[in-house]
C-alpha cells in the first residue's frame, strides 16, 4: 500500500491536488473509488480510449480513511512501476484523459487543486 499525504502530484506535474474537504464517502463512491478492507480508497483507471489496452499506463488515485490524505500516481499497465507521462509527447492522450478526470473530481468536491 503506497503512504498517503496531504498533498501529492503526479510525477512530471506541477499540480498538486488535496482531497476536498467537502468529499464524503458516498461522493467517492458515485464516482468509481472502491472502498478496500482497510477502510481507504481506491480509483483505478487505464489511461486508453480502448477498454482492452494492455499497454497503457493506469492513474491510480487513494484516499486515505479519514478522507485527509492521498496518494496520486501514473504507473505502467502491471501496475508495477511509475510512470511520468508528462515527459513524452507520445502520452498526450493519457495526459489529457487524466487532466479531464482531475478536473471532474475539483469540479465535485472530491479533490481540491493546492
Amino acid at each position: 500500500m503506497m503512504a498517503t499525504k496531504s498533498t501529492d502530484q503526479l510525477l512530471g506535474s506541477k499540480d498538486q491536488y488535496k482531497v476536498n474537504s467537502e468529499a464524503k464517502r458516498y461522493t467517492l463512491k458515485d464516482h468509481g473509488f472502491i472502498e478496500n478492507k482497510k477502510g481507504s480508497f481506491q480509483y483505478e483507471r487505464t489511461l486508453s480510449s480502448t477498454v482492452s489496452d494492455t499497454t497503457a499506463p493506469k492513474l491510480k488515485l487513494t484516499i486515505s480513511k479519514d478522507l485527509k490524505e492521498l496518494k496520486l500516481v501514473t504507473v505502467t499497465a502491471n501496475g508495477l512501476k511509475k510512470v511520468d507521462i508528462y515527459k513524452d509527447s507520445e502520452m498526450s492522450k493519457a495526459q489529457a484523459m487524466v487532466e479531464n478526470i482531475l478536473a471532474t473530481f475539483v469540479e465535485e468536491s472530491v479533490l481540491e487543486k493546492v
